[in-house]
């Protein structure tokens, strides 16, 4: 291939991967066709795209990006998949997709500048929350004690609310109370 031709690539995957700080790394290569079809559409509905690359190229365009990285998995047939909300979604819906396509391998992943290597990372990747649940979680961590607190306060006022209901309700009836001990 010749020298302007590969700055040509080198450049398309500058513009295409601009601004993508966090994706998975994938090999697509053993999939039949109707299985990588069946992914690529899968993900395609999720606002997920799939691009095979040329990795010694792929590393010159990553270079100085936050995508950077992963050259040290950019090894035999790579796709990088990227999009979605964020890429624990993404890894989320790739690790569903690899349940189904055995012969999909995970080669691993990039969040925050932090390396996930393997399925495993893959995986480990896909439990983590995202920024609404973790958001949501510490919310939740927040209010916990307050709720706590107006249940403790809550709690004695509803007894005497009630011993006081079953009080009126007897005198209403005409029934006597007895003196308490």
């Amino acid at each position: 291939m010749s020298k302007v031709v590969k700055d040509l690539i080198i450049n398309e995957y500058r513009r295409e991967f601009n601004g993508v700080a966090d994706a998975l790394l994938v090999d697509i290569r053993e999939l039949k066709a109707d299985q990588n079809i069946e992914l690529r559409k899968g993900l395609r509905s999720k606002g997920i795209r799939v691009t095979v690359v040329r990795n010694a190229l792929a590393a010159k365009a990553f270079d100085g990006t936050a995508l950077s990285p992963l050259d040290s998995l950019l090894t035999g047939p790579s796709a990088i998949v990227y999009g979605g909300e964020t890429v624990i979604d993404v890894a989320r819906e790739v690790m569903t997709f690899a349940k189904k396509l055995k012969k999909l391998e995970l080669k691993g992943a990039i969040l925050d500048g932090e390396v996930f290597k393997g399925k495993a990372g893959v995986e480990a990747l896909s439990k983590y929350p995202t920024r609404t649940e973790a958001l949501g979680q510490a919310v939740q961590l927040v209010l916990s004690p307050g709720a706590s607190l107006v249940g403790a306060v809550v709690g004695p006022g509803g007894a005497i609310a009630s011993i006081l209901k079953t009080i009126e309700e007897k005198l209403e009836k005409g029934e006597t109370i007895a003196r308490a001990g």
